[in-house]
């Protein structure tokens, strides 16, 4: 299971790179790196190593926190993440997160349904262990199903 982690860390890194412009808020010394794509872009080992549906018709989120740390890339840190999907019609869903640890990276990652040409806003908090603050983050995306 350890090398399924290892492949599932990097096809999220390396799936989203062509689809964000660096996705990515910095707040009070944290750096929240969100993400989001439709899970037909997974292989199907790593979809079913983690159970997830791959379908043009169900996005994923993918978000991390890094704790800033001077002359680094920073210390990847836990938190308490929630996730709100607003769609155009003026709903508000919350999204399910599950904590994936690898090493000493920590991913939440999120999955839900889309429709074609749906744009759609993530509004993220995290709250990162051992600090009482709330950060704020938002993602806007535009999934295609067709």
């Amino acid at each position: 299971m350890h090398h399924n982690k290892l492949i599932f860390a990097i096809l999220l890194f390396a799936v989203s790179l062509p689809l964000m412009a660096e996705n990515s808020t910095k707040a009070d010394g944290y750096t929240i790196h969100h993400n989001a794509f439709s899970t037909d872009t997974l292989s199907a080992t790593v979809a079913k190593a983690y159970g997830i549906q791959r379908s043009k018709n169900r996005g994923m989120i993918n978000i991390s926190v890094i704790k800033d740390k001077a002359g680094t890339t920073g210390a990847s840190t836990a938190a308490a993440v929630n996730v709100g999907i607003k769609r155009l019609i003026g709903r508000t869903d919350p999204v399910e997160l599950k904590e994936i640890r690898e090493d000493n990276a920590i991913y939440y990652i999120g999955v839900f349904g889309v429709v074609h040409g749906e744009k759609v806003t993530f509004d993220i908090s995290v709250k990162p262990d051992g600090s009482g603050k709330t950060l704020k983050a938002s993602l806007k995306q535009e999934f295609y199903a067709n």
